[in-house]
């Protein structure tokens, strides 16, 4: 069992793992008490006056107790975090990393500018973490990139995937929590899939081009070739050409 888990673990493309490991270690490092939620929360005062700029990286890593919630969410970050590196980014870890600096930014910037607006601060203002966002965003990424998926919600109904956001923002409503968490991930995943899929695609203009120091890193990657189809006069642009420099 333990050498599966280890050979599971092990098989995980790089962003993958290194992102799932800092969440579970951050997270069971507040459980036990050895790290404090109070020097990780989001705090704009504090990351704008004091200069506590960790806070904004680590708000990302922390998601809350340890309870069936931290599993559903590390599971939902594993599967689709790992699904996205390894299928449609696949050669592409730059361009993946890009995607969730991005989302990161977005959701930074709709939360601190948010909290300015009269009928949004209460609301915005109580989220001080958003790793359930970041998660959130990738699946909705996911889902948009693979609609015609047929997915199970418990085993009660049948859905394609171009419906999983909503299904489980209809979930979170249902046992009580809060939307607003699942809401801020959808309008950054619907950001991102806009501006780096459908707005290159409409005028051949790449706005979210991965800067070449992040390329530099991930030098290593071996690039994914896809054939063409013969007539290519009503095909889809191939996914890959889309991250083309």
């Amino acid at each position: 069992m333990a050498q599966a888990v280890e050979e599971w673990y092990k098989q995980m493309p790089i962003i993958t793992r290194s992102y799932l490991t800092a969440a579970v270690v951050t997270t069971v490092g507040c459980s036990l008490e050895i790290i404090s939620p109070y020097n990780l929360y989001l705090n704009p005062t504090l990351v704008m006056k004091q200069y506590q700029l960790w806070r904004l990286v680590t708000n990302f890593l922390y998601f809350r107790n340890m309870d069936l919630d931290f599993l559903f969410h590390m599971f939902f970050l594993a599967r689709y975090c790992k699904l996205l590196e390894e299928n449609s980014f696949r050669g592409k870890t730059a361009d993946f990393l890009y995607m969730l600096l991005f989302g990161a930014t977005v959701l930074t910037g709709i939360v601190l500018i948010g909290g300015t607006i009269p009928y949004l601060s209460v609301s915005l203002s109580q989220i001080i973490f958003l790793s359930n966002s970041l998660t959130f965003m990738m699946v909705y990424v996911w889902s948009k990139q693979n609609p015609y998926v047929h997915m199970s919600f418990l085993g009660l109904f049948t859905f394609t995937a171009a419906y999983l956001p909503w299904v489980l923002l209809g979930f979170s409503v249902l046992v009580g929590a809060s939307p607003w968490g699942d809401l801020l991930g959808m309008i950054a995943g619907h950001a991102y899939y806009f501006l780096a899929f459908v707005y290159p695609r409409m005028t051949d203009r790449r706005p979210l081009k991965t800067p070449s120091f992040l390329k530099a890193l991930f030098a290593d990657d071996e690039p994914v070739v896809i054939a063409r189809p013969e007539d290519v006069r009503f095909a889809p642009a191939p996914f890959d050409e889309i991250h083309q420099d």
